[in-house]
């Protein structure tokens, strides 16, 4: 049986700035959202899986987020890491109506 992902409104999305990312919570899941230099918005889990780290703290560009305790980075695409650390969980995230929407 496969579960189906749920959308939750977490916040607005002027909240997240070009470049920048920020933490919300989507339905008690924390996630950490992030605008790209190209106005994209991108979504993982807020918690670095290595260390706890804080993922909305982190660096990041068009392929990955660095976390900012140990410099792991995670893809945009699937949460593996080329670091070798193990995976994050990768979240969609689209903007509705000024709206942030992630799915859990």
């Amino acid at each position: 049986m496969t579960a189906t992902a749920q959308a939750y409104v977490v916040g607005r999305a002027e909240e997240v700035p070009l470049g920048e990312g920020r933490a919300f919570t989507a339905g008690g899941t924390p996630v950490a959202v992030f605008r790209l230099r190209d106005g994209s918005l991108r979504a993982v889990a807020a918690v670095c899986p290595h260390a706890g780290g804080p993922l909305a703290d982190g660096q990041s560009d068009a392929t990955v987020v660095v976390c900012p305790l140990h410099l792991n980075a995670y893809r945009w695409e699937d949460g593996s890491s080329p670091t070798g650390a193990p995976p994050v969980a990768v979240y969609p995230v689209r903007e509705e109506d000024g709206a942030l929407v992630v799915e859990t």
